[in-house]
This record gives structure tokens, sequence and C-alpha cells, in this order.
């Protein structure tokens, strides 16, 4: 911006001032006593004065000690200066034998170097201290309500809407945005207006800020980045100046987007944790907003848009019609949207040749597009470590399960013991999915430890994206979480620790089927609770939520969800007691190669009695998305 380049007033008046100190303190000598004319000639006469020097328009000299009216004392020279030099002053000296010396007047060069030297320091100053300091983060006391926002050219972004992949139909949506950018006049013949601002809503890592970019990169315009928490600083009023400024600018270079990440850090609800509301920084930060949105006129070409993914924390007031008219949904991509993002970020590494995207796509359900330029980074690096002139699909095998079961803990050593419970348990898991029909097949089998607590894993991966499951699916996905449980008590009598992580998961398929998705008969077709999950990509159970229903209906639904774990349990349990020599000879192999594969896995599927039994289907319950099964041992 042009002002950031203006110089403050202050600084050139504090400036001025040291100048003229400098030049008083470097040109004008100190301690010099000035004295009238008559007395120089008097003291001239008792030759009391020495080293006289007789510039253009003074005389300059030394008192001889002791005596003079300065009242000098002896080893203590004073100097004096006269104000007047008369024109046969020299003449009179040479005459009584006095030796003195000249002073050449200053130049003009002298002249004009004695006042810019110290201007340039200060001008050098100013722009290599004060400045960078005013305009850094801590923005200085010059600058602490000027907007934070970083402004990108079309140079600058370098995205467009090639470089988006997995969301098409989120640039359907904006695409008409940058129609309007590029040509507001035409667009708006028929007398349409464009949403005054668009809310971008998805999980975590969906391409929310990358898809803004690219509507600034595909209109060409000037790009205002910023997030909602860099409004809000420790000073009262700094957040709806910045709001002011960051608006006035956009304004001032239209066409323009202007890009708020992260909304629900400046737009939560008012008065959303005391009933009465209170007026701190924030609210007033968002009560800027608000109004500068009022006044917004898209007509002369600058568009807002925001991302967050809380948008069920945001203020009412943020979403109603006239201020984010439009919200897009960017979702987590299916399998297709999967395949083109892959391909895009695929485009960047060196790959082995004929590397089915299809088959690498379908293993990461629920990825979103951050995952899987991670998951692509860790294969090169994967490939890099072994020395490989290319990266396979085994390397992108291998980032999977990195990604999805942690880190290997080779040097986790278990007792014999431990390790035999860990094959058998991990071995209910498998045999269990195998022999239940429908159920996603199981791709690998390991006891090696991997990340924080697992001590083995099961990996099942679906063969299809899902997303609604009836009640046998979910009775079925249960028994194979407590295989494992299953299998430890079939063969030992006991039950151990292993299976926390699989009983936590089974609880809350059962809990959702009781209380959420109406699939007891006993209670009845209502949905007692709400989602537990209210924040996109929030982990389940991350917020409290008030008890809606009285003493007896808990009991009963507890006493449902107890009979649904169970059930799915003996269920287990039989399936391993009609496979249990299966089941041994498939727990040494495994303790003895430590992983099998989905190749040995086939061998042992087809020697799996089916379960004959099953359950009944009920009616399809809420939508669930498939994603990537693992059971931790």
């Amino acid at each position: 911006m042009k002002r950031e380049h203006q110089i403050s007033f202050w600084y050139v008046i504090a400036a001025t001032l040291a100048v003229i100190w400098i030049q008083q303190l470097l040109f004008q000598p100190t301690h010099i006593e000035t004295i009238p004319y008559n007395e120089f000639q008097q003291l001239v006469d008792e030759g009391k004065v020495t080293d006289l020097v007789i510039g253009p328009d003074r005389i300059t000299g030394t008192y001889t000690a002791p005596g003079g009216p300065a009242g000098a004392q002896e080893g203590q020279p004073q100097h004096f200066m006269v104000e007047r030099v008369p024109k046969d002053l020299a003449d009179s000296l040479a005459s009584k034998g006095i030796t003195f010396s000249g002073e050449p007047g200053p130049g003009l060069l002298q002249s004009v170097a004695s006042w810019l030297m110290p201007m340039l320091l200060f001008l050098l100053l100013w722009m290599f201290l004060v400045r960078p300091m005013a305009m850094g983060h801590g923005g200085g006391l010059m600058a602490i309500g000027k907007s934070k926002a970083k402004v990108y050219v079309e140079k600058d972004t370098k995205v467009t809407f090639a470089d988006v992949a997995g969301v098409d139909e989120a640039k359907d949506e904006l695409r008409e945005i940058v129609a309007f950018l590029k040509d507001p006049q035409g667009y708006g013949r028929l007398g349409a207006r464009m949403p005054k601002g668009v809310l971008l809503v998805g999980p975590p890592g969906t391409g929310k800020t990358l898809l803004a970019r690219a509507v600034a990169g595909e209109a060409g315009v000037r790009f205002f980045s910023i997030s909602g928490s860099e409004f809000v600083e420790m000073f009262v009023g700094v957040g709806a100046a910045r709001v002011r400024d960051l608006f006035e600018q956009a304004r001032t270079q239209a066409p323009a987007i202007i890009f708020i990440d992260e909304l629900d850090a400046l737009g939560r609800a008012r008065g959303a944790m005391l009933p009465g509301g209170s007026h701190d920084e924030k609210e007033q930060t968002l009560n800027q907003l608000l109004t500068e949105m009022d006044g917004f006129d898209p007509s002369v070409g600058t568009v807002l848009l925001a991302a967050t993914n809380r948008p069920e924390v945001l203020d009412p007031a943020l979403l109603r019609a006239g201020r984010f008219d439009r919200q897009v949904l960017v979702d987590r991509p299916d399998k297709q949207g999967r395949v083109a993002i892959l391909r895009v970020h695929l485009e960047k590494v060196k790959l082995a040749p004929d590397l089915p995207v299809e088959d690498l796509a379908a293993l990461t359900p629920g990825f979103t597009g951050a995952d899987l330029a991670n998951l692509v980074n860790e294969a090169a690096l994967l490939a890099t470590r072994r020395n490989a002139e290319s990266i396979g699909f085994e390397d992108f095998t291998q980032a999977i399960e990195r990604i999805v079961a942690g880190l290997e803990k080779k040097n986790r050593l278990l007792n014999p013991h431990e390790r035999d419970v860990v094959a058998h348990h991990e071995m209910g898991h498998a045999l269990v999915a195998m022999a239940l029909p429908g159920v996603d097949p199981v791709q690998k089998v390991s006891i090696i430890p991997r990340g924080v607590s697992a001590l083995g894993y099961t990996i099942q991966r679906p063969l299809e994206d899902r997303f609604l499951m009836d009640r046998k699916e979910l009775m079925n996905r249960m028994a194979v979480l407590l295989g494992g449980r299953a299998a430890e008590s079939l063969v030992y009598d006991e039950v151990s620790t292993g299976a926390a992580d699989d009983l936590v998961k089974a609880t809350e398929i059962a809990r959702s089927m009781v209380a959420r998705f109406g699939m007891d008969p006993k209670l009845g077709q209502v949905a007692y609770e709400t989602d537990a999950a209210p924040f996109l990509g929030g982990p389940a159970g991350a917020s409290w939520q008030p008890r809606r229903y009285g003493e007896e209906t808990a009991s009963g639904i507890d006493a449902a969800v107890r009979e649904l774990v169970e059930t799915a349990f003996l269920r287990a349990v039989s399936i391993l007691s009609t496979n249990r020599d299966l089941l041994g000879r498939a727990a040494q192999n495994l303790l003895n190669q430590e992983t099998l594969s989905s190749e040995d896995l086939e061998t042992i599927d087809r020697s799996v009695a089916r379960d004959a039994g099953g359950l009944t289907a009920a009616p399809p319950g809420v939508g669930l998305a498939a994603a990537t099964a693992v059971q931790r041992g």
C-alpha cells in the first residue's frame, strides 16, 4: 500500500530536533566564555592570552594562568571568545609580538554535509529499523489498527481450478463468482446481484483455502487473505479497526477478493457462554464485521469469501440473507474425487509404470485432499529410503498403514505369552470378518506393534464408498470388533486389556443404534440423542449434551446397549468355536511370519466355516460414511 511508505509526522519532528542537537554538539565549542572586545584588548596588553585563532567573525583563545578576569587557575586553562574582529587586529597583534593563526570560514561542501549526513542517517534508521518494526506482526504503536491481510496478486497466487480436484460441485458454485469478477456489468444485465458473502464449509483438509485462492487466480484479481484470529489483539478496539482497514483496502483496489480463514475464531455466536452475553473485544470485532458487510457493495467487483469447519458455532447474524448469502459444502471426496486428487499430486513425483491409481483410491476411503497429499509424500519417502528408482504400489500400501495404524515399533519386545495372546486376538478379528457375509474383506493382519499402544492390528478396507448401513451390517461390524475378545476368552478362558479400543467402538455403535437410529423394538422409533459429533470432522462424543429423557428410558437404553453388545460377542464366540482348529493354525502361522498379507489370508479364507445364522435386516438407519477399519490389539 502507498501509505505503508509514508514517513510518520512525529518521526520527522523528532529527527529534525536531533539533527539540530547534533549540529550544536559537533560544531559549537564548549566551556567558552564570551568577553567584550575592550576586555580582550586589556588582556592582550597585559600578555594574559595565548593560542589566538582569528576567524571571519570571532576570536578564540586561552587565558594564561594564573590571573585573568575569568578567574583561571593554574593548570586549568580557560577559553574565551570575542565576537568582534577589527580589520587592523592582525597588525596590532604583530606589533606586540603575539602569535596568532587564522580560522578559515566553512566551505559550501562542509556546510551541506554537516546537515545532510545526520538527515541521511535518520532516513536509513527509518527504512531499516523503525518502518519494519511498525509493519511487523506486532504492528507497532503507529500501525496498531492496520489490517494484517496479505495481498496476493495474480502472479503470486498461481492457483487455478485446474489445481483443485475432487470438489467439482464446489467449483461449479464458484465459477459464477469468477464470471462476475471478470465482467460485473455484463453479468448483472438482468438485474441479478452477486451474493455479498460465500461461506466455504467442510471438514479440515478438504481444500477450502486452496479453492478460495483458485477463485482469485481464475479471476486474476487481488486476493486479501487473513485468519479470523489475527483480528483480535490485547488492545480494545484493535480488531474493529483492522476490520475497517481491511474492507477499505479492498474497496480502493477493487476488483478484489477478501478471504477470512477460520471464521469461527472471529464469528462465534455472541453470548454463547453467558446467558446475558458479554461485550468483549471479540464481540466488538464481530459487530464491526457485520456493519461492514451491511455496507458492502458487491457491484464494485469485491467478493467476501470465508471458510470454517464449525458452522454451528457461528453467530446467526452472520448467516442471514444479505451477509453470507451462500454456503458451499467442500466435503470429503468420493472415489472418483480421490482419483482426480491423486492424479494432481502424482504428477509431482516419479512413479513406477502402470501404477493403478483407481486401486489406490479404493484403498483410501474417508481420506481428504490433505491426507492424500501426505500419502503421496510418505510413499515417496519410503521409496527414497529403500533407494528405489521410482515409487511403487507397495510403497503406497505401506504409507497407508503408517498413516492409519501408526509407525512400526520393532524395538517393543513382547514376552512369548503376550505375543501368543496378540496373535490369537488379531486372528479372532480376521476369522469373524471372513465368516460373516457382506463384511469388508481383510487385507492384512500383523502382530508388529504400531503407534502408541497398538500391539497388533487387523486392516479391513471397503471395496466401495458406503453412505447407508442397516441393522444387520452394524451387528456384523460389532461382531468383528469383538472377535479379538472372543478369541481370548475361548482359548485362554481369560480376557486381557488388549480389547479396550474394540469395546469402546462396539459400545458407540450399539448406543447409536439404540439412541439415534431407532433400531431397538422395545424403545421404538425414537431418537433420544442427536449427533454426538456436531463439528465437521470432529471426534465422536466430542461435545456434552443434556439428557432429554427420564430415568426409566435411560435404564432401557443402557439395557438395550448391553444386550446388543452381548449378542455380538456371543455370535463371535460361536463363529470361532466352529473354526477352533483353524484359529490355532492361523495364529501359529501369524506368530511365525508376524504379518499375513492378503495372499496369505486368501488360503485361510477358503477354509473358514461361514456363519449360517445372522440377523434379519431392519430398515436402514442414518447414513454412515465408510472408512478403512483398523482393529488394534
